[in-house]
Order: C-alpha cells, then sequence, then structure tokens
C-alpha cells in the first residue's frame, strides 16, 4: 500500500584502537523464511523553506516534484523465532544531518515492540533541492517560512511513520538480484598539466590533461515479490548524487522522481522505490566534455535532462529485473550486524590554517558570504583542537547486511568512487550494494585527488582525509567477510 502521508562524532579514547560495538546476530549460515513490508511518505513540507546544498540561500519557491521517504522493513523467521530483522529508509535529503536518526528511532522505540532501534538505518539521495535541516546555516526570514527545527520535527514524524507503516504490513515473500548498467554519473574532477585538480573545471582549455578518477556504471539493484508474485519493493543502488537540478529554488526530487514515476506506471502504483546513492564523493550526472553531442540526442528524443537520466536508469534496471526474475528467494540467509568504527580525522596543516584563516578574515566583511565563512572556519576550529591536543576520532556507524549472496553496506560521508570500487572487489559477495550518505556526509576523498586539491578534497571539504577512507574500506571489507566465514 502506498501511503501518501547523529552525527556520531563523539570523544572516545584513542585515534589508533578501531573501537566495535557488534551487535549480537544468528550465524550467516541460517537461511529463514523472509517477510517483506513496505511504505512510502511525503516528506515535502506545506510551506516555503530553505534549500540546502548551495553556499547562497535559496528560498523556496514552489514544488516541482514532492521529496518522500520510502522504507522497507526486512525481518526472517525460522518458525515462530525471529532471526534477524531491518528497516531501511530512503530520504530525498541531502544527507541524513546529526538529530535526524536518532529522532527517528526515538519516535519508532515505543511503537514498533520487539524491534531494535539500532537496526534502522536511513540514508539521503543527496539531492540538492530539499529543505534544510541544521539551523544557523543560513540566512533566513523569520516569518513565513517553515524553520529548519520545524521541518526536522515533521521530517522525524513522517519517517517514523513510514517505518512503522512498512514494519505493519510485513507478509512472506521473495527477493531477488541483478546487475543493469547505465551512465548517469561523470567523474566530476578535472585534472591539469600542472597537477592541480578542480571539480567542474573546464575541459576545454589547453592545459586539461584527464578526467581524475574512475566512473562505476554499474546499476545494483534487488527486487521484493509478495507470495502472489506482485513486486511490491525494489532498491536501486548507482553511483550517482541527484543533482542534476541543484541550483533550483523550488522542491525537487531530481531525477529520482522521473526514475518512482516510470517504474509505478509500468509495475504497479504501490511499488516502493528506495534510492540508494553509491560511493559517488567525485561524481555527479552533470555533462564534462560531448555536451552539445549529448544535449543534440536527448532534444531529438523529446526528453529532459531529468527524463533522459530516469530513461537510462530504467533500462538499467530492466535489465537487472530479466535475471532477478529467473532466481527468486522466499528462504535465504538474512544477517545485519551494526558496528561503531573509527576514523581518523584529517589534519590541518600550519601552512593550511594560515591561508584558511586569511579567507575568514575576507570573507568576513560580507554577510553574505556566511556560509562559506563557516565552512573555513570549520578547519581553523579544527586545527586548534589539534593544537590543543583536543582533535578526536571520526566515530561511524557501519551496518553490514547480508541477504542471500548480495551484501550492503553503508557510510556517512559523500565517498569517492575508487572507495567504493575497492570494497565491490575485495567483497566475498556476488554483488555488494555501497550506500553512501547514511549520515551527514562530509567528503572523503582519494590520495590521488588530495594530491590535486580542489573542492571536495580539501581539508576544508574533507573531516576524513584518505588515511581514513582506507580505514573504512578495510574495516567495511573485514565485517563482510565475517557474514560469508562459513563459505
Amino acid at each position: 500500500m502506498l501511503l501518501l502521508l547523529s552525527h556520531r562524532h563523539r570523544p572516545l579514547a584513542m585515534i589508533a584502537t578501531i573501537a566495535s560495538i557488534l551487535i549480537a546476530t544468528p550465524s550467516p549460515s541460517l537461511a529463514a523464511e523472509l517477510h517483506i513490508g513496505g511504505a512510502t511518505v511525503s516528506i515535502t513540507p506545506k510551506q516555503p523553506v530553505a534549500l540546502t546544498g548551495q553556499m547562497r540561500t535559496r528560498i523556496s519557491a514552489n514544488v516541482e516534484s514532492e521529496v518522500t521517504a520510502t522504507a522497507l522493513a526486512l525481518e526472517s523467521r525460522d518458525g515462530d523465532n525471529v532471526v534477524d530483522q531491518a528497516i531501511m529508509v530512503s530520504c530525498d535529503l541531502i544527507a541524513i544531518r546529526e538529530g535526524v536518526l536518532d529522532a527517528v528511532r526515538k519516535r519508532v522505540q515505543d511503537r514498533i515492540p520487539g524491534f531494535d532501534p539500532k537496526k534502522l538505518v536511513m540514508n539521503a539521495t543527496h539531492t540538492h533541492t530539499a529543505p534544510v535541516i541544521r539551523e544557523g546555516i543560513y540566512e533566513v526570514p523569520d516569518k513565513g517560512i517553515m524553520r529548519p527545527a520545524e521541518y526536522l520535527e515533521f521530517l522525524a514524524d513522517r519517517v517514523a511513520d513510514a517505518a512503522v507503516a512498512a514494519w505493519e504490513s510485513r507478509q512472506p515473500g521473495q527477493v531477488g538480484w541483478g546487475l543493469g548498467h547505465a551512465v548517469v554519473a561523470q567523474n566530476r574532477r578535472t585534472v591539469y598539466s600542472n597537477g592541480t585538480a578542480a571539480m567542474y573545471g573546464s575541459t576545454a582549455k589547453d592545459n586539461f590533461l584527464e578526467i581524475e578518477g574512475y566512473e562505476d556504471h554499474g546499476v545494483e539493484v534487488l527486487f521484493f515479490w509478495d507470495a502472489k508474485d506482485q513486486l511490491i519493493a525494489t532498491c536501486v543502488n548507482v553511483a550517482c548524487p541527484a543533482q542534476e537540478v541543484e541550483g533550483r529554488s523550488a522542491v525537487n526530487a531530481d531525477f529520482w522522481h522521473p526514475v518512482r514515476q516510470t517504474l509505478r506506471e509500468k509495475y504497479g502504483e504501490d511499488l516502493h522505490v528506495l534510492a540508494w546513492t553509491g560511493a559517488a564523493g567525485d561524481q555527479s550526472p552533470h555533462l564534462m566534455y560531448s555536451k552539445p553531442s549529448e544535449e543534440r540526442m536527448r532534444k531529438l528524443r523529446g526528453l529532459t535532462r531529468l527524463e533522459e537520466l530516469a530513461r537510462r536508469l530504467v533500462v538499467a534496471w530492466e535489465e537487472a529485473l530479466q535475471g532477478a526474475s529467473q532466481e527468486r528467494h522466499t528462504d535465504v540467509p538474512f544477517v545485519h550486524t551494526v558496528k561503531t568504527i573509527e576514523l581518523p580525522e584529517r589534519m590541518v596543516t600550519r601552512e593550511e590554517s594560515f591561508a584558511i584563516k586569511a579567507k575568514v578574515a575576507e570573507l568576513a566583511t560580507d554577510p553574505k558570504q556566511k556560509r562559506r565563512m563557516q565552512w573555513h572556519q570549520a578547519a581553523v576550529d579544527r586545527f586548534d583542537r589539534q593544537q590543543a591536543g583536543e582533535l578526536q576520532p571520526y566515530e561511524m556507524e557501519l551496518h553490514a547486511i547480508r541477504l542471500g549472496d548480495i551484501a550492503i553496506a553503508t557510510n556517512d560521508f559523500e565517498l569517492f568512487t575508487d572507495f567504493g570500487i575497492q570494497m565491490k572487489a575485495r567483497s566475498p559477495a556476488l554483488q555488494t550494494f555501497v550506500i553512501q550518505l547514511a549520515g551527514p556526509g562530509t567528503y572523503v576523498p582519494s590520495a590521488r585527488a588530495a594530491r590535486g586539491g580542489g573542492y571536495s578534497a580539501i581539508v576544508e571539504s574533507n573531516l576524513v582525509g584518505p588515511e581514513g577512507g582506507q580505514v573504512l574500506a578495510d574495516q567495511t571489507v573485514q565485517q563482510l567477510k565475517t557474514l560469508w566465514a562459513d563459505k
């Protein structure tokens, strides 16, 4: 039934220690009957809101497409015994900001008896045309809009409603998995002959050398059917953030809206579509080269850019469906682990601190630059903590799931694709779904990106640097291997 309705960065003892708090789970070899439920709710505000994702303030003038939250509830049972559980919620937000997950878990705790709230996980699609959640980031009017704090409460209520509705709709079902391919993302970092790099740098310059990194065009898909073979839910994992229309002043779910519309028109209006963004910190749907020829073909097809991206994703989804439909499973291993890991924060050098302080002083003279000034100031504050010996590791909640032959792993960040490729390549699973932005979402660059610099790879952009990214990749792979330890 289609319903229309913390950050964990805390002081710990030592940066060298990788702490783990592992929720007890059954043996990975244990297969059990799978019960599945889904729900979709609107998280679109009824009032104008400040929109997130840019360094300037934007107030929504209208709603171009609804932003939604989609919940998938999974539970495996061996007779009357519960084997494991998960509720996964995909949201049309820029990130899962501090306080959001805790607020949702608190709301569902008493409404879902017998469910462990730690096994509820949220992720964001990274649309840049969703409401702001944090106060004090932008200069917003006192009247006539929904304040960020108000929206957070509204959001938490709606997401909790979706989680509960999904859980209460659980029924025996079937799962299948498949792989398609779609060119949706392009690596958005250009490298020049002098060794520097830039996000969205011009590729028409004479000193343009190369696109910096790899692109992952795989579309990993999960499918869920009820006992009558009706498709009830799907999870679509693509290594590209939803930010094609990122500069507009209107609420917009970006390319996921036409994807969901098309799939529901073809496969059932009650189909629940979870959008999972893969490791894509250096990717975007924006064209980096061959733009005239790409745009010519799009116009000849009579499609908007969002429709073109959706067309490609739907074709890939249907490729995956062709295979998955032939191998449906009702009785599969299902294990959901939750582990807390520590990642070293990126250090700020003294030279960097001097340069950043100068930028802060310059920007402080212009009230319109408040957001940009705060962004730089945060790195200065981190340098001061370093000097005082107060720098602490970043604490992250890692969800690792085995569902039959596939693995799912989450992270908080805009994680550069190199790390996602590494996780997939080293994983013991047949397919591995890497879900980024299950937390506040700062960039984690590759080592080569950090050498080139530029936005997304400079210290202001990163709480966790390349070293921490490698720790994250290693810890994720290690955790996935424990789920296949019996093979």
